[in-house]
């Protein structure tokens, strides 16, 4: 039987963030948009929807006095892609 895929990661921008993240354990905003392509605003935009949903964990702070934004994935996040992915193989096998 096909299970629904979470609408939350099925999103393209989110599920490269997502997908990123998973093989990294962290990234800053700067990797996120050179990764993505996408812009500052669409990328903070994804990023706040993915943070209040539990997906991802963001850290403000200060690098050589100047900002430095870094997101790391949280368990539920982790948890969240396996699912997608393994949801994903039943439409593809």
């Amino acid at each position: 039987m096909y299970k629904n895929l979470d609408p939350l990661l099925h999103a393209p921008l989110r599920l490269a963030i997502v997908s990123f993240l998973i093989s990294h354990s962290k990234a800053s905003f700067k990797e996120l948009k050179g990764e993505t392509a996408a812009t500052s605003g669409n990328i903070s935009v994804q990023l706040k929807k993915l943070e209040e949903a539990g997906y991802l964990r963001i850290e403000k702070s200060f690098l050589d006095n100047y900002p430095l934004t870094q997101v790391r994935l949280t368990k539920k996040g982790i948890k969240a892609f396996e699912e997608y992915v393994k949801a994903l193989k039943k439409y593809i096998f």
